[in-house]
């Protein structure tokens, strides 16, 4: 391109939802910022719990620790940003700041799948071989990986944000995007972007599939000790171990390799879905991670409910509260996910009648589809008898499978 057609620009505009009418920017706005003190307020009770209960001091909490942690600097980095959006109509970020941002958006998301890459070290070490567990899996230990995961995740995004900011940017300053990323950045180029793309893909890979593959091979070990143990007690406390940390990693991971699956085979979605799809897979795990924590784990729900049992305003409660609190969350997650359904139903065909039909389809499949698909889960994880059944099934079946060779 010619040089007289290069502009230098100081500043960007992120566009957000191209789709999304200027009538609803105040309710976009407004959840997100629900969104947000959601994720606030989750993950800094549990940051409370960390400092104030000595029983949680261990190095399973540790590794949660740095997993809260990110969790609510990628979302201090990017929703403020996003409410600024749609709350006062200013999109704009300097050109400095786009790529702040971007580098804590990418630099937070490394440490995660680093840190969920320790978490399934700490699993296998824990099913796999018990009796070594309290010798490997130390405080230092887990101290040094975390550091080594915080570590690690730097020199990879410092490459691709040293190798995108010299680059000449031209034409339209326009972010089709809710927040700032390497790929909307690059697109903007006045240059061929491909041997830069090149770099970053293969920065990409590495910080998704090495942890990945580990927590594949961790979590397909402790499934294979799991076939050979005899009793039900022992595959419910197994089940119990890994349940909360492998609905974690599910949420982190599989709309991630997703995502990058859909651009590799060349499914094209429109913008409004590709950003719906980032924000889910980006916000939703940092706001229910806190949850898990507190209703999968035993020493974490046991910690809040003593704390809340010191409050003035349920001493009436003090005999009963850990049952009644178990209980209540067992009803409370199927209520809520069909709570959103319907909610979704009354809101969905006012609020996406200015979008576009993509959209549309995606919002009420999702709606539609995602309470059947997560309550039957629900149900198995947080009901003894369903679980306890469940398991007895599995266990006759993987039985009879390796009896079946011998016959």
């Amino acid at each position: 391109m010619p040089e007289g057609n290069i502009t230098t620009l100081k500043n960007f505009t992120i566009v957000g939802f191209p789709g999304l009418h200027h009538n609803y920017y105040g309710l976009v706005s407004a959840v997100m910022f629900i969104v947000y003190m959601c994720i606030l307020v989750g993950n800094g009770t549990f940051l409370t719990l960390f400092a104030w209960e000595k029983s949680l001091q261990k190095p399973m909490y540790y590794i949660i620790i740095n997993l809260s942690v990110c969790d609510v600097l990628f979302s201090t980095t990017t929703i403020p940003k996003i409410i600024t959006k749609y709350w006062f109509n200013d999109g704009s970020i300097s050109f400095l700041g786009y790529f702040i941002q971007m580098h804590f958006v990418h630099y937070t998301g490394s440490v995660i799948a680093f840190v969920l890459g320790i978490m399934a070290f700490d699993r296998y070490i824990a099913v796999c071989n018990p009796l070594r567990y309290a010798i490997i899996v130390k405080d230092s230990t887990v101290f040094i990986l975390c550091i080594i995961a915080w570590l690690l995740a730097v020199p990879c995004i410092l490459v691709m944000v040293i190798r995108a900011y010299p680059l000449p940017y031209c034409s339209t300053n326009t972010i089709i995007h809710c927040y700032c990323d390497h790929v909307s950045i690059t697109r903007l180029a006045c240059t061929d972007r491909t041997p830069y793309g090149l770099a970053a893909l293969i920065s990409s890979m590495f910080v998704l599939l090495v942890p990945l593959v580990f927590i594949l091979f961790s979590y397909g070990s402790i499934v294979k000790v799991d076939l050979r143990i005899s009793t039900n007690q022992g595959w419910i406390k197994t089940l119990s171990t890994c349940s909360s940390q492998l609905i974690i990693t599910a949420l982190f991971f599989l709309p991630r390799c997703f995502n990058y699956f859909a651009s590799f085979t060349g499914l094209m979605f429109s913008s409004d879905i590709q950003i719906l799809v980032i924000l889910l897979y980006s916000l939703v795990p940092p706001m229910i991670n806190p949850f898990i924590y507190c209703i999968r784990t035993k020493e974490v729900k046991k910690a809040l409910t003593k704390h809340l049992a010191r409050t003035m305003l349920i001493q009436f409660l003090k005999p009963n509260l850990h049952d009644s609190f178990q209980n209540i969350t067992q009803q409370l997650e199927p209520f809520s996910s069909s709570f959103i359904s319907h909610l979704c139903t009354a809101y969905v065909t006012d609020l996406t009648v200015q979008m576009n039909v993509d959209i549309r389809i995606i919002v009420s499949m999702w709606y539609s589809l995602f309470p059947p698909l997560v309550n039957p889960i629900i149900f198995c994880f947080q009901t003894k008898q369903i679980r306890e059944s469940l398991i007895m099934k599995i266990r006759k079946i993987s039985l009879s499978q390796l009896k079946a060779p011998l016959r």
